[in-house]
């Protein structure tokens, strides 16, 4: 099966047109993929319960031809909010970029996130293409938290030297990994 829709989960005090949420929006919709980046609420003061509300209602219904691609805080809200769906749900791809579902050091507003831990074997089990994309020198979300979580989802992971957050500060306007692995599936 190919993807039909994704739905981007952006982070920490972003917005639907920050990075390369936008880009991969546009890459996407020449191939017939609608991509959906909803605006999380009080992006700068997040609160876990509004976000993964939001989340569970972008997202619908998973099946095998949605992906869901999350950037950093938006991966733990995008798991918790799978954790919601009951019945026996199919999601076609989980691609997440910076992810972590463990407390990062340093950001106790946070916490809230990670106090309690997504089901991360059942959303690997209902997941067919698992991605964690991270960087070697993320000064936000350690790299370990990353390596965890795609260890904990059974991902293949992949590490872009030098990419630090993936911001738009650091160059990142644009992440061909991530189009073209949803394009092209493995």
């Amino acid at each position: 099966m190919s993807i039909s829709r994704v739905i981007v989960v952006h982070g920490y005090s972003a917005t639907p047109s920050d990075h390369w949420f936008g880009w991969l929006a546009r890459t996407l919709a020449p191939a017939g993929v609608r991509t959906l980046v909803p605006a999380l609420p009080d992006s700068s003061s997040p609160d876990p319960v509004r976000w993964v509300e939001t989340v569970v209602e972008a997202i619908g219904a998973p099946d095998d031809q949605t992906a869901v691609v999350a950037h950093s805080l938006g991966t733990v809200t995008a798991l918790h909010a799978l954790d919601r769906f009951g019945g026996d749900w199919r999601l076609g791809a989980l691609i997440a970029v910076s992810g972590f579902a463990d407390p990062i050091p340093g950001l106790p507003e946070l916490d809230g996130f990670t106090r309690s831990r997504p089901d991360l074997r059942r959303t690997a089990a209902r997941t067919g293409d698992r991605v964690v994309l991270l960087s070697d020198d993320d000064a936000i979300v350690p790299p370990a938290l990353s390596i965890a979580l795609g260890a904990a989802l059974d991902a293949e992971r992949i590490v872009v030297p030098g990419a630090g957050h993936f911001l738009a500060d650091e160059g990142y306007d644009t992440l061909p990994q991530v189009a073209e692995r949803i394009l092209s599936p493995s």
